[in-house]
């Protein structure tokens, strides 16, 4: 079939989004530059030649520094009078160029400047948030001392939940009683209990939450995966419901290519999320348009996020403007963006389980999702689905696996990782006795599902043969060869199945699983998603609840793939240009895990390079 490509649409009313806010957030020390009329004036001028906005957020405090009064006004004043809405921001550090130093709340000298901040903040705006820096990072002696013989944990989580109630959101709400006080969390949620920004009581109090979305280099020190971007704000969503109120984007990543910045704007969107920040209005004005941020694969010349025509010169309110900064890439991005999330129902996903507070495999949903699997991470344990999925963290509720034995009785499955394997072993026993410990096997040959272009390491899950079998497996060499270990183990329990996924040693090797095992573990897992897609690793599936999903490729060439519902279906329609799709003949197979089973349909897709498609299934 030809390449079915996805096509740009741009018409889209300038100065509005349809279907969410844009905004960006001014630093403390940047704000009180704007004290100089002629550095306010040009630097509105850069912005909002190239990007639409709605809101701005105007910090008040950060890094022991807080703005005068009469320039907070000042700025205010401004940016209302240009038609945007206007919050505030606070950020509770002392240094962050000092590792990030927080204040101390173990200090009541520094307790009483929290206060004092937030009570401050709280008479100019009606809504601020707070940025990332909730949490305390300190362990001088007078920390050490409040402490006593609770761990670090413990102790900040607690230490953290209160200082939130009695330093900030009700002196703030003393002095402004309509004042919103939203909590923005970072991107490395699995850390977060920590250093004490406990996810179990801050939503509960807090009148909304802000959602840390940046990605940005994977090689970069928090190794975070694209596929985060999305993921986050949906467990964030399942933590609190209708209050998560934003993403939030920065530059980092823009060194890889321009496509890296827009798509952590567009999966940040394609969570449906109400808002989005544009951190931050510095940035915006002063990170430079580069030719170094056009990659090669933009020569297809039919990539979803153009760069050409993100610098084409344009013409507003009369005049001709060539575009100078990042803030066009965005601008573009988001525009394309809102046509195609206007069409999109409430993302699904595969259920995973991650208890409050919990440890294990950290992050490691967002490789999955990089492998084609749709990511639901929630805080509860999810009655009533067809599968769940468990990764180390889940170790956390004890009674694990007495939620385990209740889902297989009542006929679902329980997909378990390697690494909950190792720490559940004993109890889960009474369901199928499996051995995981310290036993290692480099791997590179998946026998029929092909070869890896490289060796990896991954645990040795053992097992009594025929009460488990194998269903994907893999040797060095596996096929005619010495030995071999699953990949992916089944084993039945009353009514359910039990999968164990072997997850390798570094989970970015789950990249290096070769398309066919990838596509059978993608099949065993899309129960409750309604389809799944066949090809290479680093391209995700979103899919939604109104028979609508998005495919997006994140390898820098174009892939040939292959989308399954699990259903009959005439069409597949494309969201933005109405093309069809017309489903492929297959074969029937008559092997659980592989081919297509009666009733499925298939349909061949090819995208480019760092591109996405829209597809609603027609019936």
């Amino acid at each position: 079939m030809a390449a079915l490509l996805f096509t740009v649409v741009m018409g889209v009313q300038a100065g509005k989004y349809q279907n969410f806010k844009v905004s960006t957030y001014i630093r403390a020390q940047d704000v009180a530059r704007m004290d100089d009329d002629k550095f306010l004036k040009s630097t509105w001028e850069t912005v909002s030649s190239q990007v639409d906005l709605d809101k701005i957020y105007i910090e008040t405090h950060r890094d022991a520094f807080t703005v005068p009064e009469k320039t907070l006004l000042k700025v205010k004043k401004f940016f209302l009078s240009k038609g945007l809405e206007v919050g505030g921001g606070i950020t509770f550090t002392r240094s962050e160029p000092s590792d990030f130093e927080t204040y101390s709340y173990a200090r009541e000298e520094e307790r009483q400047q929290v206060k004092q901040i937030s009570e401050f903040t709280a008479k100019f705006f009606d809504d601020f948030i707070l940025d990332d820096f909730f949490f305390i990072d300190l362990k001088n002696d007078d920390e050490i001392s409040a402490k006593g013989s609770k761990s670090w944990t413990d102790y900040r989580l607690r230490l953290m939940a209160d200082a939130g109630r009695e330093l900030v959101l009700n002196p703030a709400k003393a002095v402004n009683p309509k004042v919103k006080v939203i909590i923005k969390y970072p991107n490395w949620y699995d850390h977060f209990h920590g250093l004490g920004f406990n996810l179990e009581e801050e939503p509960g109090y807090f009148d909304g939450i802000w959602t840390g979305t940046e990605t940005r280099d994977p090689a970069s020190a928090q190794h975070l995966q694209n596929y985060l971007s999305y993921n986050i704000i949906r467990y964030f969503e399942n933590i609190a419901p209708g209050r998560n109120y934003g993403g939030w984007v920065d530059a980092g990543g823009i060194h890889m290519s321009m496509d890296r910045y827009a798509e952590q704007l567009h999966l940040t969107m394609l969570a449906r999320t109400p808002e989005i920040i544009l951190w931050n209005y510095m940035q915006l004005a002063e990170v430079k348009i580069s030719p170094n941020m056009r990659r090669a694969w933009q020569d297809e010349g039919s990539n979803s996020f153009r760069y050409d025509e993100m610098i084409a010169p344009y013409v507003k309110d009369g005049k001709t403007i060539t575009p100078t900064t990042m803030a066009r890439f965005a601008h573009h991005t988001l525009h394309q963006t809102d046509v195609l999330v206007g069409k999109l129902g409430k993302p699904v996903g595969l259920v995973s389980y991650k208890p409050y507070h919990s440890s294990g495999e950290d992050f490691l949903q967002n490789y999955l999702g990089m492998i084609g699997l749709p990511m639901d991470m929630h805080p509860q344990w999810q009655e009533g689905r067809k599968q769940i999925l468990l990764t180390e963290q889940a170790a956390k509720d004890p009674q694990i696996v007495e939620k385990i034995k209740r889902q297989l009785r009542n006929g679902g499955d329980v997909i378990i990782t390697t690494g909950l394997l190792k720490v559940i072993r004993e109890p889960l026993a009474d369901v199928c006795e499996l051995y995981c410990a310290d036993l290692k096997a480099i791997v590179n040959d998946f026998g029929m599902s092909g070869k890896s272009e490289r060796e990896f390491i991954i645990p040795q899950v053992k097992y009594f043969t025929n009460d488990a079998w194998e269903v994907v497996s893999a040797g060095r060499p596996l096929s005619g060869g010495v030995s071999g270990y699953p990949i992916l183990l089944r084993n039945t329990y009353s009514k359910g199945t039990l999968f164990v996924l072997t997850i390798p040693d570094d989970f970015g090797n789950l990249y290096d699983f070769p398309a066919p095992a990838l596509n059978v573990i993608r099949r065993v897992m899309s129960k409750d998603v309604g389809a799944y897609i066949e090809g290479p690793s680093k391209v995700a599936l979103f899919p939604y609840d109104n028979q609508t999903m998005v495919v997006e490729n994140f390898n820098d060439q174009a892939v040939s793939l292959r989308v399954v519902v699990n259903g009959k279906v005439s069409a597949l329609r494309n969201l933005l240009t109405g093309e069809k799709m017309e489903p492929q003949e297959v074969p029937i197979s008559r092997y659980r895990f592989f081919g297509y089973a009666e009733g499925q349909t298939v349909f061949n897709l090819t995208l480019p390079a760092h591109s996405y498609i829209g597809l609603e299934e027609v019936k």
